[in-house]
């Protein structure tokens, strides 16, 4: 029986979520304090998925393997990016060609996205049509963040256009970053050489007849912009059911949904939620107020401080009587010093001290 396979891309740099993509790829970000890639492995391994290939670069390589994810069965391995020379989004399929083979259709996911797709259905429908692509689809308001395809019946895609104009989107279905290949995809990509799938592949195909839809409907986020990151967290936490089974220490009240990993401390009169994610062992002193806002593991918040709107990195500490708020970001290890006003999606770089107030949006380094 042949293996069925799926390649993650995970070589890029997340510039537009930094600080918080200093310290961690994208794919490692935590979606109700479960890592990105542990949501999309379980989904695999639930599709009859056997074996994930990881397209990463080294570092990405090893920050993967120290937080020990969850397999859940799979066997993984690594197709490594060359070094300071990255291969774009068709390069690292070429690269992983031996290591995916030449037998039967394989899955490739942009490792950056999280979607709700039956990927068992898709790679049925690209069977079906024998297509040598088949691109999962999605509907969004504004699709020209991204490339569309125009379908014509049978789901053939006629057209495929990346970060169009407005003037020339025809439809408002987008690349959503989940596809479904044949071996004869190695064909059209060039070694050793970076390629783009979307602007240089995608439109031969179409024009070869070759390229197919498959349109969902289920839950889809890019987690390009801090934005979408909240976006999916609030959307998670509202379909999160009541019981909260990891193990914490509170004191205060918590106001639904939240999430809330083991050895969170919550003090006296606190009030945490809704709409709150707190990571391992984040310590919550007396009278804080946190609301709208993720907070990464390890993260210490002291007495009488009030977070909304805000994500706060990975072994921050915050001082007492700060206020944080307005889309603020602060990178882990950040130390945000007594009486302390961050407003204004002020971002704060990793392991910087913080010591006056800032209302404007700007990056403290």
């Amino acid at each position: 029986m042949k293996k069925l396979k799926a390649l993650i891309l995970a070589g890029g740099f997340g510039t537009r979520l930094r600080p918080l993509s200093c310290t961690r790829p994208k794919i490692l970000f935590p979606i109700l304090n479960k890592p990105l890639l542990q949501w999309t492995l379980e989904r695999l391994a639930k599709n009859g998925v056997k074996e994930v290939i990881l397209a990463v670069n080294k570092q990405t390589e090893i920050m993967i393997k120290q937080h020990r994810i969850r397999k859940y069965g799979l066997q993984i391995t690594y197709s490594l990016d060359p070094p300071r020379r990255p291969l774009g989004t068709g390069g690292p399929i070429k690269k992983a060609e031996k290591l995916i083979g030449l037998d039967s259709p394989f899955l490739v996911l942009n490792g950056d996205i999280f979607a709700d797709v039956k990927y068992a259905e898709i790679l049925k429908e690209h069977e079906e049509n024998g297509a040598v692509a088949t691109i999962a689809l999605h509907e969004v308001e504004d699709p020209t963040r991204y490339g569309v395809a125009e379908l014509t019946k049978g789901n053939c895609i006629r057209r495929f256009i990346e970060k169009p104009q407005s003037r020339d989107t025809r439809t408002s279905l987008i690349n959503a970053g989940v596809y479904a290949l044949s071996p004869k995809i190695f064909d059209y990509i060039p070694s050793g050489c970076a390629v783009s799938l979307e602007r240089e592949v995608f439109p031969k195909l179409a024009d070869e007849g070759k390229l197919y839809g498959y349109v969902f409907n289920g839950l889809w986020a890019d987690m390009g912009k801090p934005e979408d990151y909240f976006k999916v967290n609030k959307v998670l936490l509202n379909a999160l059911s009541d019981k909260n089974e990891c193990k914490i220490k509170c004191k205060g009240e918590i106001k639904k949904p939240v999430a809330l990993d083991d050895g969170v401390s919550v003090g006296e009169k606190s009030a945490v939620g809704p709409y709150a994610i707190l990571g391992k062992n984040v310590n919550v002193g007396k009278n804080v107020r946190i609301e709208n806002a993720i907070i990464f593991p390890e993260a210490a918040v002291s007495d009488f401080t009030s977070i909304s709107n805000a994500i706060i990195g990975e072994r921050a500490i915050i001082g007492k009587r700060v206020k944080i708020e307005g889309g603020c970001i602060l990178g882990d290890y950040v130390k945000v010093k007594d009486d302390v006003s961050l407003t204004g999606k002020v971002s704060v770089c990793p392991a910087k001290e913080v010591s006056a107030d800032t209302a404007t949006c700007q990056c403290i380094i």
